[in-house]
């Protein structure tokens, strides 16, 4: 089952909504939301136009999909044994992805401030990557490197949103130093008393 609660398509179709989604973002990423259309991607992605419109209508559901088809990944956060250890490989690999994609992340994030669809999908892809994550502070509380009440979402954020600013808003790249050192400032940061906030992650739980 996928993220949009349909029943994953198989053999053919699965072929078409991959290369689809690929196109998507290849659009999205080499020329920015405003160029992206429904043509554009039908032809990249070799299918015919009205194929595009029958499932996904127009531009806001196949971004939409991206989004959903992003979050299938079976992706699950750093196990490194401490607090700092896992903040330190969830930065690194945060910053690998964005590197990887400058473009497609600055305008996906673009698209949802003109998209409803676009913005109920980045809003569900960012609540299951917290709620993932949320682990990585709950074994912090259990192996006494955070207190009690910690909250998830919180530590988080100060490990993460750091590297997003540099990267993505100010476009300005950073080391891997720097990288880390976000993370250990946040891993501190949670050692010396309960980081508190509304904690989204945890009320998924």
């Amino acid at each position: 089952m996928s993220a949009t609660g349909r029943p994953r398509p198989g053999g053919r179709t699965a072929r078409v909504r991959r290369a689809v989604l690929d196109a998507t973002l290849a659009e999205l990423g080499e020329h920015g939301i405003d160029a992206l259309t429904v043509d554009a991607v039908a032809a990249r992605a070799g299918v015919h136009r009205a194929t595009v419109h029958r499932r996904w209508t127009d531009v806001g559901g196949l971004l939409a999909d991206a989004l959903a088809d992003a979050g299938e990944d079976g992706w699950i956060p750093p196990d490194t044994g401490t607090l700092a250890g896992d903040l330190a490989e969830l930065n690194r690999q945060v910053h690998a992805a964005l590197v990887a994609q400058p473009p497609v992340t600055a305008a996906v994030i673009a698209a949802a401030g003109r998209s409803p669809q676009a913005a109920a999908a980045l809003r569900a892809f960012w609540d299951d990557r917290y709620a993932r994550c949320a682990v990585v502070v709950d074994r912090a509380v259990e192996r006494g490197e955070a207190a009690p009440g910690t909250d998830r979402q919180t530590v988080l954020v100060a490990a993460t949103a750091p590297v997003f600013h540099h990267v993505v808003l100010l476009g300005r790249p950073l080391d891997v130093e720097q990288v880390l050192a976000y993370a250990a400032l946040a891993a501190r940061a949670a050692a010396t008393g309960p980081c508190t906030g509304r904690d989204t992650a945890g009320d998924r739980q």
